[in-house]
């Protein structure tokens, strides 16, 4: 298998997005039933039957994430550095967050005291809400532009702050991240359960597929307004990374450039209220698995909306335009992306396919009998 430069950009640039949208599809329903949990769950049985839903699965969903990030480090670096940096506080409050689930997990149930447990219920509604909420502010802030640039020496200074990142789009994005995580956390879990819990799932899909789709809506008129970019000289697809080699215009409106480009990526966009409408209906009549599938493609559709609207560009700098990271410019080498292509092409089906029989093996629902007869080994 013989590909260019160029070619491999592109290449890694689609897997990348693929390991986001995988962690998305997987690990964005553990994160959203979390988050139900304290509401859903009426008394200590129903909330056995939440966390016992995700329970088995959550730890190697956890594995898209940690593939993605393993990915951006290796195959696109410079981007790898600037992200960490720039987003360090709230990629640091994420993982703190995310250290919740475990032990929320393993120690909720290990007493029998309600004060115990309703305090790790609510560690575990932080331990989703807190990285559903950040991923979306983290993509807004892509959007909107980072405040970063390099020196002659490619060294980075990013210039903004913690709270800065918490500017009105990027928590819009935010909200859209967390409302269609909610949506698809209770697909899921009406999956996994039956009687009452599976009834206020509906309603819960219902609600939140809405207001997702309302909240896109409102992000993308926003999107028409604010600066975008794009790179006014000439392209160098196959000379090695360098950001600083080219030059970069700044305006309103330049995130739309690639649909008057390319009308059919329209597509993409109205994908996501198609999808989120089917998932209502599939709900609503009792068809949980279908709606799981439609719920997955409106997440996937989001999530390449922003991709397509921002190509090339992987991190645009607000405050020098001509320092933004783009896929021509960020990457690694030639030879190293190569490798990683072979690395994925073996592994990746592995874990694709040990995923699909996990959840093959315990496609089975969650009930209170099933609760009270494990009660020494359930969560």
């Amino acid at each position: 298998m013989i590909f260019d430069y160029e070619t491999m950009r592109l290449i890694w640039w689609g897997l990348l997005g693929a390991l986001l949208i995988g962690f998305a599809i997987t690990g964005g329903f553990d994160l959203g039933v979390a988050i139900l949990l304290p509401f859903l769950g009426k008394n200590d049985t129903e909330r056995r039957v939440i966390i016992n839903s995700v329970g088995a699965t959550w730890e190697g969903n956890q594995v898209w994430f940690v593939t993605a990030g393993g990915a951006l480090f290796a195959a696109w670096p410079v981007a790898y550095s600037v992200a960490f940096s720039g987003f360090y506080f709230a990629l640091l409050l994420t993982l703190f967050a995310l250290f919740l689930r475990p032990i929320g997990f393993d120690y909720r149930s290990k007493l029998s005291c309600q004060k115990w447990r309703n305090n790790w219920d609510i560690a575990l509604f932080i331990g989703g809400l807190v990285p559903a909420l950040i991923f979306g502010v983290a993509f807004g802030n892509l959007l909107a532009g980072v405040p970063f640039y390099f020196d002659n020496d490619m060294r980075i200074f990013y210039t903004g702050s913690f709270w800065a990142l918490l500017n009105p789009f990027s928590l819009a994005a935010g909200l859209v991240s967390l409302s269609m995580l909610i949506m698809h956390g209770a697909v899921f879990l009406q999956i996994k359960t039956v009687g009452d819990i599976n009834q206020r799932c509906k309603t819960v899909v219902m609600i939140f597929a809405l207001l997702t789709l309302a909240i896109f809506a409102v992000a993308g008129i926003w999107v028409a307004n604010i600066d975008g970019y794009r790179i006014s000289s000439e392209v160098l697809a196959h000379a090695p990374s360098n950001p600083l080699a080219k030059i970069v215009s700044k305006e309103p409106g330049l995130w739309l450039a690639n649909y008057g480009r390319f009308p059919v990526l329209w597509l993409v966009p109205s994908l996501a209220f198609i999808a989120a409408a089917i998932t209502i209906t599939l709900s609503k009549i009792g068809r949980p698995g279908l709606a799981f599938i439609s719920s997955s493609l409106t997440l996937t559709s989001i999530i390449l909306t922003a991709g397509v609207s921002m190509f090339p560009f992987l991190i645009p700098s607000s405050s020098a335009p001509n320092s933004s990271l783009t896929v021509w410019d960020a990457s690694s080498s030639l030879a190293t992306l190569k490798i990683m292509l072979w690395v994925t092409l073996f592994f990746l089906p592995i874990v694709i396919t040990y995923t699909s029989w996990v959840f093959r093996v315990l496609r089975g629902k969650i009930t209170p009998e099933h609760i009270q007869q494990n009660d020494h080994t359930a969560y």
